[in-house]
């Protein structure tokens, strides 16, 4: 049975995605790791849909193709009474494979924009769907990491459900620590509703880092003094920004698959990703 990571974070532009596409390949690449990972894009924006199978891909492979996606698992059960009926979705309808090794796969479950309409339309017990279907599928994978949107939502009520950990990722700089009492709160009323659910922190972890900047350190303290207060762990490595990511996410390809990433940069991502299989006993 699968492991189910969401990472999540209440304020934007911490590099979420990235991470999540990241560790994603790591883990499923691995050699003698033989961990079959499925990402599932839960956020509207589809930044992770993208970074994994790149632009043109996801242009001819979902768009093109118009591919069931996760907005399908919610919208197939809040069709109006003019639509056509709802089917059963098929999981291998939406699901599609990234990467394909010998002994373990990368698969995707992609995002489009219309997700955000999910937020508008209201069902019962809608936000159990994305776990209901997943529940269908968690035998064939290892891992599956759930990228959120960085908003409180019925979507975060449903990566709740489907989660055994929380990974919340931290950009050191300005107001970095505004989402942490957010995501606090979110976390602390979800088990007050649902007590029946265990999911637990897997940590905090420093993201886009320079090592050089003094309002860097200033938010580091804060962040940290802050994960203290909640007793969230803290990650002993942390990920330093590299222009391979951004160039990696035009290819479609992780960072230490593309040749213009350092070795140091390699290194320091792989200790983290390392960290991260202990905190959840993968």
């Amino acid at each position: 049975m699968a492991k189910t990571v969401s990472l999540i974070n209440m304020k934007g532009g911490v590099g979420k995605s990235t991470l999540a596409v990241n560790l994603a390949w790591y883990m499923s690449g691995i050699q003698g790791m033989d961990n079959n990972v499925l990402v599932v894009d839960l956020d509207p924006q589809f930044n992770a849909s993208q970074y994994l199978l790149g632009t043109s891909r996801y242009k001819r492979e979902v768009v093109e193709a118009e591919r069931a996606t996760v907005w399908t698992v919610f919208e197939q059960q809040t069709r109006t009474p003019t639509a056509r009926i709802p089917k059963p979705l098929d999981p291998d309808s939406a699901i599609l494979t990234v990467k394909m090794w010998r002994e373990n796969r990368l698969d995707l479950l992609p995002s489009q924009l219309e997700l955000a309409w999910a937020l508008k339309q209201s069902a019962p017990q809608k936000e159990s769907l994305l776990a209901k279907f997943l529940s269908k599928v968690a035998d064939r994978y290892h891992l599956i990491i759930i990228d959120c949107a960085p908003t409180e939502s019925l979507l975060t009520t449903a990566a709740y459900l489907t989660s055994d950990y929380i990974l919340v990722p931290v950009k050191p700089e300005y107001l970095s620590t505004i989402g942490l009492p957010l995501l606090a709160q979110s976390l602390d009323e979800f088990k007050m509703s649902n007590s029946d659910h265990n999911i637990e922190m897997a940590g905090v972890v420093f993201n886009h880092t320079t090592n050089y900047e003094p309002e860097e350190r200033i938010s580091k303290k804060e962040a940290k003094r802050t994960a203290t207060e909640y007793k969230w762990y803290v990650f002993e490595n942390e990920v330093t920004y590299s222009r391979s990511y951004p160039k990696g996410a035009r290819e479609g390809e992780p960072l230490f698959n593309t040749s213009y990433a350092r070795t140091t940069r390699r290194r320091q991502f792989e200790q983290v990703a390392e960290e991260f299989r202990l905190r959840i006993g993968l």
